[in-house]
């Protein structure tokens, strides 16, 4: 396909094949009381990486959670996980566009799709695995997918 030729994103050819949960971290201290948390600080990463000979995109989803107590505390909760993706694009050859750099451009809005399938996915997992430890309080916000993808190293 030629470089001004960007295919049309159709949702039914996105297939997630594998999602893996590579870390999934939680500590807190012994005495500490989900009563006194304050809000939550967190930080995102998010990677995506194209095999365009299988017609596979890989994403990470790299995420630190810690408590902010209202009162002075020895120890924060805090929360460290990994999760990887695999996507397969039956058009994939038709959305992604190799450039003269070396890099991949996305037509068609997948980056924005397969970015939105990766965080949703991802706040769905924590809501279950958050469940019953100091950072059940914890929800994963809506965000523009932009951000993620602004955000995000490609590869």
């Amino acid at each position: 396909m030629q470089s001004n030729e960007i295919g049309q994103l159709q949702p039914e050819k996105i297939h997630i094949l594998n999602v893996n949960i590579l870390k999934c971290s939680i500590d807190s201290p012994f005495e500490f009381s989900i009563k006194n948390i304050h809000t939550h600080d967190f930080s995102y990463k998010f990677e995506i990486a194209f095999n365009l000979e299988d017609l596979l995109i890989k994403t990470d989803f790299i995420l630190n959670i810690t408590t902010k107590s209202k009162i002075a505390v020895e120890e924060e909760a805090v929360g460290s996980f990994h999760f990887v993706f695999i996507f397969k694009i039956d058009n994939l050859k038709e959305l992604a566009i190799l450039n003269k750099n070396n890099t991949i451009d996305l037509g068609g809005g997948l980056d924005n799709a397969i970015a939105s399938l990766t965080y949703s996915t991802s706040r769905g997992i924590l809501l279950s695995r958050l469940k019953g430890t100091a950072l059940e309080n914890f929800m994963l916000p809506v965000i523009d997918p932009n951000q993620l993808i602004n955000n995000s190293s490609l590869s």
